[in-house]
């Protein structure tokens, strides 16, 4: 049996190729109403495909009590290789850990054309990765995670160096669809031709483009880490979301708003009166976070630990994407309905906050929006530059 853990574009055509080739499979994603213990109980195989590091952690954290010994996890997102030894070190030394994050988008996924970059001991699993496509074996566990940062090193910096190629055409008169043309006779042609009208369809979102970079540009990178920044003022600017492409309308486009609202598609969604952050500059300010999962339902009734790990788990991935750590927080308050159970509370945010604390304020109120709910807490945050 194989349990595939995913989410977002990526997930769902993969978790239907392994179907597809006759493969028990249990899915486990988020707001799903089943557990990652559950999903990976029994399972031979243990599959990964989610948006980040510390969503990674996360999960398969919370898989532990289901992995039975003997099974092997294949990490399919693109974490990078210091993750992957993070995540030897959490996994049981009976569990086999393989890294295998591919190549392609969308529409590869669901054709089953992506090329996998495996690290590691694949041989209990290399019939199943051929499900997805051709399967390279690179080298020891985490050849394969440091082989897709190192070409993504390339390959996204060289789609923000086209977008500026463009705008500087645009600036200068030079007509866009000629340029592509004479481009198209370039080692750059293909990437060109994307750029020239941007996808609405999102195949590698700009915000993934702008992680990935994150994850791999080292400090003497200087062209990964100035496409880096680039990304990373699309991304404040609302274009997350979008396909990676559109950053030539980003470069080109002119001024961008200055209070950016930001909601993520990994955490609950709000009631539309309000955003879960606005960024503004180098500045991120988080809407009070209270223990909701997908469907609106109050997590953890009743219990201040459960509530507040709920709410530091989705801070993490409000931080996350937009490149910053919980060290980044300048200010957080809390709102506690009853303050005997102040330590609870301090326990789950110690977990989370360390080293010298962020400025705080925590106020005992009466009740909060809605019954049953213990704790809300805000931050305002100073985003790296």
């Amino acid at each position: 049996m194989i349990a595939f853990l995913g989410q977002g574009r990526m997930g769902v055509p993969m978790a239907r190729r392994l179907t597809q080739a006759g493969h028990k499979v249990t899915t486990w994603r988020r707001g799903s109403g089943v557990t990652a213990a559950a999903a990976v109980d029994g399972a031979e195989l243990v599959i990964t495909m989610l948006s980040d590091p510390a969503a990674v952690r996360e999960v398969l954290t919370a898989a532990l009590p289901g992995l039975r010994p003997g099974a092997t996890v294949v990490e399919m997102s693109t974490i990078g290789p210091e993750a992957v030894r993070e995540l030897r070190a959490l996994l049981p030394a009976e569990v086999g850990l393989v890294d295998a994050p591919v190549l392609g988008s969308v529409g590869p996924a669901a054709d089953g054309t992506l090329t996998v970059l495996a690290g590691g001991d694949v041989s209990g699993c290399r019939e199943v990765l051929s499900v997805f496509g051709a399967v390279r074996e690179l080298g020891p566990l985490g050849a394969g995670a440091a082989m897709k940062i190192a070409v993504m090193s390339a390959i996204v910096p060289a789609q923000v160096l086209l977008a500026e190629t463009f705008a500087y055409g645009e600036a200068h008169g030079v007509d866009r669809d000629a340029l592509a043309g004479v481009l198209s006779g370039t080692p750059l042609g293909t990437l060109a031709e994307r750029l020239r009208v941007p996808s609405a369809e999102t195949r590698y979102s700009l915000g993934h483009a702008a992680k990935d970079l994150e994850l791999g540009a080292w400090e003497g990178a200087t062209m990964a880490g100035a496409a880096r920044a680039r990304l990373q003022q699309a991304r404040a600017a609302g274009l997350g979301e979008r396909d990676l492409t559109a950053i030539a309308e980003h470069v080109g486009g002119g001024g961008t708003r200055r209070a950016v609202p930001l909601n993520l598609s990994t955490i609950p969604a709000t009631n539309g009166r309000y955003s879960h952050a606005v960024r503004v500059g180098d500045m991120l300010y988080v809407s009070g976070q209270a223990a909701f999962d997908e469907q609106g339902n109050i997590v953890g009734e009743g219990s201040m630990s459960v509530q507040s790990e709920h709410i530091f788990q989705v801070i993490s991935r409000i931080l996350a994407d937009q490149g910053a750590t919980f060290e980044d927080i300048a200010f957080i308050r809390t709102y506690v309905t009853d303050m005997d159970q102040l330590l609870d509370y301090g326990r789950v945010r110690a977990k989370y906050i360390t080293g010298t604390p962020p400025a705080s304020t925590t106020v005992e109120v009466s009740r909060l929006f809605r019954p049953g709910l213990l704790l809300e807490v805000d931050l305002i945050v100073a985003l790296p530059r």
